[in-house]
């Protein structure tokens, strides 16, 4: 088959152009993300394979539809930018990567954690300018530390088994708790409002969906224990930015580790450093040292990419034969997810 790339970066051609010795697919890739702007760049191809931050809406699809593309492809989990109604109705497919690396985006969520708690990256800086000094870089323990993972499907549960390695009192929320791993990992599963109340660290593993739009919001920091330590390696907007600041100005929230950003869209993978960024609240976030902020990195294992490029390309492969499409998502299909707090 015939596919577009939308928002290609080196590491995506490498692994895609690796797998496809085994698939012989016509590859294309194209740097912008796919949008109804950049749409019509996919005339004439079979099928499109989109990034986490395109945008593909009616408006998208309508044009993709009318290029000839029977297939969008989303080398991702998520699919939370794409418009399942609009897509049925013109009869466009479209797949996901369900799983890519678990590992990847947990051990992510932990080395944030670490950093954040024995200060690497203000220690790294320091001794680049030759200041030696161990001033204001005491950290904790982690052994013996309440950890609360909010949602515990195969990421969550990689990093809950990571956090029980290093000794951490584990408690869980997730709408459909696994009794795996209470059984393995000696947790235990509360009410939210229990985990957001106890914890000295909250990992976000869930989907962005409606119910979890801003989950973590003013009243949500309200109820978290002082000082507590914020990840999110999930969907930027599971926690509301400018309610974040807000508690850190205040030394409610003792650090938070982001991989993901609410609105970044057009700012995430791309290089802007001779720019002047625009967003304010991006900006004022980069300005804690309790802070810190990577660009969405959290998948970028070569094992993961290599995950990534098969699955995409073995579901290209499916539809070309009319098989069945393992990893199809539908209008009507919702990712597991808990309900919003309150």
């Amino acid at each position: 088959m015939k596919l577009a790339v939308f928002d290609t970066h080196r590491f995506d051609r490498e692994a895609l152009e690796a797998a496809n010795a085994r698939y012989g697919h016509t590859l294309v890739f194209f740097e912008p993300r796919l949008t109804a702007q950049t749409a019509r760049l996919a005339q004439g191809f079979d099928a499109v394979c989109s990034f986490v931050n395109d945008k593909v809406d009616a408006a998208t699809l309508e044009l993709l539809h009318a290029g000839g593309t029977r297939l969008v492809a989303l080398r991702s989990a998520g699919y939370n930018h794409v418009d399942l109604a609009a897509a049925a109705r013109l009869g466009l497919k479209v797949v996901r990567v369900p799983e890519y690396s678990p590992y990847a985006v947990a051990e992510h969520a932990v080395a944030l954690v670490l950093a954040l708690n024995r200060r690497i990256h203000q220690a790294h800086a320091r001794v680049r300018d030759w200041n030696f000094s161990l001033d204001g870089l005491v950290g904790f323990d982690l052994h013996g530390k309440t950890v609360g993972v909010v949602g515990t499907g195969r990421i969550g549960r990689a990093a809950a088994r990571i956090f029980h390695g290093f000794g951490c009192r584990l408690l869980c929320f997730d709408a459909a708790p696994e009794a795996e791993v209470e059984r393995e990992l000696g947790a235990r599963y509360v009410p939210l409002e229990t985990l957001l109340r106890e914890a000295d660290i909250i990992s976000l593993h869930v989907p962005l969906t409606p119910g979890t739009h801003h989950l973590v919001d003013a009243a949500a920091l309200e109820k978290m224990k002082r000082g507590v330590m914020i990840i999110n390696t999930g969907r930027g907007a599971l926690i509301d930015s400018r309610a974040l600041i807000d508690a850190l100005k205040r030394g409610h929230i003792g650090a938070a580790g982001l991989d993901v950003y609410e609105e970044e869209e057009g700012i995430f993978f791309q290089d802007l450093s001779g720019q002047v960024l625009q967003d304010d609240v991006l900006a004022r976030l980069l300005t804690f040292p309790n802070v810190l902020v990577t660009s969405h990195q959290a998948f970028l294992t070569r094992e993961a990419l290599g995950n990534i490029a098969d699955t995409t390309l073995s579901s290209l492969q499916a539809f070309e034969r009319g098989q069945p499409l393992l990893h199809e998502v539908s209008a009507g299909q919702v990712l597991r997810a808990p309900p919003r707090t309150e």
